[in-house]
């Protein structure tokens, strides 16, 4: 793929402005909101962000679409409902459509 790594400046964090951005929401979406227990409760918390971040979480820059790129879901018929599913322990939420009993 032709990726080289840009080596940025020890302690420039004008140079990494993508890092420092995913660590800025890391923070407000997910350790604002918890108490962390320990080492391994934090890169439990962390992984589960990360899927969420990637699969669920709409971006702007994306045109409101996640990175992982999800279909928009047609309503499969007029008596389904909405359901949640909880993300990061129920932190966040995505939703979709159930079909009706």
């Amino acid at each position: 793929m032709s990726i080289e790594p840009v080596w940025t400046g020890f302690r420039c964090p004008w140079q990494n402005g993508v890092a420092k951005r995913f660590v800025a929401t890391v923070r407000r979406e997910l350790l604002d909101h918890v108490i962390v227990l320990s080492d391994r409760h934090l890169r439990s918390l962390l992984a589960e962000f990360v899927a969420y971040y990637l699969a669920d979480r709409t971006h702007l820059a994306l045109d409101k679409d996640a990175p992982a790129r999800r279909p928009v879901e047609p309503r499969p018929c007029p008596t389904s409902r909405v359901v949640e599913l909880p993300r990061v322990g129920g932190l966040h939420r995505r939703y979709t459509w159930r079909r009706a009993a």
